[in-house]
């Protein structure tokens, strides 16, 4: 490890500022976010880096002296950048990344009962010259293995700040507190590094090179990492920045060179790095002669058991996409509920009109589109969560690697892609736990695929109307239920070969070797749980939320103007007139009066009429908006589906949520958007509905082609914004959504073709 760069900031003169910046890294499984979460708590600012999709997440807390800025790295193994997250690390730590300003210390994370291969890091991380920090952090359960470590040993021979912890109880966060005054205001003390003298004296040589070029002032281990990192992104990067062309291939004759020193790289820096860490380590570590079976080990023979650990982790993915599926249920209805209580409350203070139909129809629902998906969100990352922390979501992705490797992805992919079947918003927002971007990106391209549940209503009203109810086997099996399945199963069939299409084309390259370390089971801290469930949830509100209020409003627009709707405004507040003139009255059961009853049936009457002629000009009002006009632009395309512009304008409509489709065939034939997928008045609706030339428009084969098309395509603005949000780019987004319209048209037109080659008729 070298001492500070002559022409590197001197740590000393950052020292007195009130403010601080420290970075945070370690390897992953050590209790990083543990001590993250501990020093900071919450609130924590969520971001991304600039034109990547690496997490930035940064925390702070206030001390005696002022406030100190915690910046948490994506866990890795080495600075030895071959990812995203990796390269930002890299980037961070030497000061180029350039939303983040230059740091004033470092805190590495090891894992006390793994220090021979945690310390490679830290080894890394000191050649930087910055102030450094050790925490060893489960120090609680170096007695429970029996190893013992001589602590001032260690500090004499590392010549850095250690600091022990078991974050999970905050045990030690003070005193790392304090340790980070105080190396900041102290002299890096001076550091032999284990690379070899040749690589320093190349990389002097190359600094010295780069000055002649007018670069000046570039730290020595800026360039020692460009040499030792094969492939790393940075050097094209800070190459094509400083207009040094050439670069590139000195750095590969400097490579040469050393090759022909014995100091091939990248294999010299792991080589001598492992030699420093068993020197370091001798009669520090003492670990017991005999390796006792732990309870870990124990509990893994029948977790990771190649029987056994899929019955289990199926129980476990069962109570979880339950848990999404149904125990979310109460609070979603209970966020409708609070937000029809605001629309009817906005109703009350406000006469019918375009200000009302804005506020309730356009900026609550909005928000509603938004918060509704909160208990999904919620549930899953409370699962996530706690499954991580306690050490099983490592041995659910072992279980599954095997069958994940035919689809070219791994077995972190499938909790994602599971728990896309409840919603896909948190399937997509689950792939933060794949590190690896190529399997990230594949997984949240084909997560919408999965069969949603807002894609439920859609099948029950089109299955309930237009297919039978035959039943097989004494009832056991009936045509509807099975039409069910399929349509359930659909996505999930057609995205095994998308996601080997996708591992072809757009994301070619081998995939990297599994690598999944298993952590010691433990009990899961409840205040690191709910503190990634509160980051997550924010996340979601502040930013992918607002995107899809956007859509909601801009959809509620498209459907309200250019139409006149004054006559429909003038109906709806006679209607509530009506309405308030009937609530004064009693009800009646309740009363023996005829003349009341006569006046109540009178009012019942008026007010039925005033709704249906509402719902007529209503329907009428849709033909004639922006969105009518839309449907009808469309017709053209649709019509090889067998679609009237009605059901386009449908399709369109229910862009910001599938299941809208519903209220707006409701609207658009006259029935008011309040219907529900089993209501027999749109059933009736739907069956009667014809073509100019008096054939029905609607009968299997279209029904059919409905289904199909809402199983495959990309009708969700929710699911939209969130992969723009996971992925930081709108180019993946309007990928995602042209790829599954596409597809979604495609298969609506197989389906419709090979119905109507029966006659109309359901087969069999």
């Amino acid at each position: 490890m070298v001492s500070p760069d002559p022409t590197s900031p001197t740590p000393g003169s950052k020292s007195q500022r009130a403010s601080l910046r420290v970075a945070l890294i370690g390897n992953p499984n050590t209790g990083k976010s543990t001590v993250f979460s501990a020093l900071c708590g919450v609130p924590t600012r969520i971001g991304n880096y600039p034109g990547v999709t690496v997490e930035k997440k940064i925390g702070t807390y206030k001390d005696p002296q002022g406030e100190v800025q915690i910046i948490d790295l994506p866990g890795t193994y080495s600075l030895a950048a071959r990812t995203l997250d990796e390269q930002v690390s890299v980037d961070v730590l030497l000061g180029r990344q350039a939303d983040v300003p230059s740091l004033d210390a470092v805190i590495v994370v090891a894992d006390a009962t793994n220090l021979d291969r945690n310390l490679y890091l830290f080894s890394q991380v000191c050649d930087l010259g910055l102030p450094t920090i050790l925490v060893l952090n489960m120090w609680d359960r170096i007695a429970q293995e029996s190893i013992e470590i001589d602590l001032e040993m260690l500090k004499k021979r590392l010549s850095t700040p250690i600091i022990t912890t078991a974050a999970a109880r905050k045990v030690g966060i003070e005193t790392l507190r304090l340790a980070i005054r105080q190396v900041t205001d102290s002299a890096k003390p001076e550091i032999s590094s284990p690379l070899p003298a040749a690589l320093h004296e190349q990389s002097q040589q190359l600094k010295d090179w780069m000055a002649s070029k007018g670069v000046q002032d570039t730290p020595l281990p800026w360039i020692e990492r460009l040499v030792l990192d094969c492939g790393n992104q940075g050097l094209e990067i800070f190459a094509k920045k400083h207009n040094l062309p050439e670069l590139p291939s000195k750095i590969e004759a400097v490579r040469e060179t050393l090759a022909s020193q014995n100091c091939r790289v990248p294999t010299v820096e792991t080589r001598v790095r492992y030699q420093w860490i068993r020197e370091t380590l001798t009669d520090v570590v003492r670990r017991p002669l005999h390796e006792r079976l732990t309870w870990s080990d124990r509990i893994d023979k029948v977790v990771t058991h190649r029987w056994w650990g899929l019955i289990l982790f199926a129980a476990v993915m069962f109570i979880v996409f339950q848990a999404i599926y149904s125990w979310a249920e109460p609070g979603m209805l209970l966020i409708e509920s609070v937000q029809s209580f605001a629309g009817d409350g906005i109703s009350s203070l406000l006469p019918p009109g375009m200000l009302r139909s804005l506020l309730v129809d356009g900026i609550v629902a909005g928000v509603g589109s938004v918060i509704v998906f909160l208990p999904q969100i919620l549930l899953l990352f409370l699962f996530i969560g706690v499954l991580e922390d306690c050490g099983y979501m490592a041995r659910a992705a072992f279980v599954m690697d095997k069958l994940m490797t035919r689809l070219g992805l791994s077995g972190k992919s499938f909790v994602p892609l599971m728990s896309s079947f409840a919603c896909a918003v948190p399937g997509i927002m689950a792939t933060r736990t794949i590190e690896n971007r190529t399997e990230r990106f594949v997984t949240i391209l084909v997560a919408p695929l999965m069969s949603c549940s807002a894609r439920l209503p859609v099948y029950l009203l089109l299955i309930g109307t237009f297919v039978p109810g035959t039943t097989w086997l004494g009832g056991w099996v009936g045509l509807q239920g099975l039409t069910l399945l399929f349509m359930q199963s659909l996505g999930a069939l057609i995205a095994v070969p998308i996601a080997f299409l996708l591992r072809k084309t757009l994301f070619k390259g081998e995939m990297p070797p599994f690598v999944m370390e298993l952590p010691p089971y433990k009990w899961p801290s409840l205040r690191v749980v709910f503190h990634r469930v509160w980051e997550r949830g924010w996340a979601f509100v502040t930013r992918a939320g607002s995107l899809i209020f956007c859509t909601s409003v801009i959809v509620w627009a498209a459907s309200y103007f250019p139409a006149d709707r004054s006559q429909i405004h003038e109906l709806e507040a006679n209607r509530e007139g009506l309405q308030a003139e009937l609530a004064a009255l009693p009800a009646v059961e309740e009363t023996n009066d005829e003349s009341v009853r006569s006046q109540i049936a009178l009012l019942d009457s008026q007010i039925s009429a005033l709704a249906s002629e509402e719902m007529v000009l209503g329907g009428e009002a849709i033909e004639k908006s922006f969105l009518g006009y839309a449907g009808h632009a469309i017709e053209p395309v649709v019509r090889p589906l067998g679609w009237d512009w009605k059901i386009g304008v449908g399709v369109i409509a229910s862009f910001p949520a599938r299941e809208v489709i519903i209220a707006t065939m409701g609207t658009i034939y006259s029935l008011g958007g309040e219907v529900a997928e089993d209501d027999e008045g749109l059933r009736d609706a739907l069956v009667n509905a014809n073509w100019p030339d008096g054939k029905p428009v609607f009968n299997f084969p279209v029904a059919l082609s409905i289904m199909v098309f809402f199983a495959l395509c990309a009708q969700c603005a929710a699911t939209i914004m969130t992969i723009q949000r996971e992925t930081n780019s709108w180019k993946w987004a309007a990928f995602t959504f042209v790829y599954m319209t596409t597809l979604a048209y495609v298969g609506a037109w197989i389906a419709f073709v090979v119905a109507s080659s029966f006659g109309g008729n359901v087969p069999g």
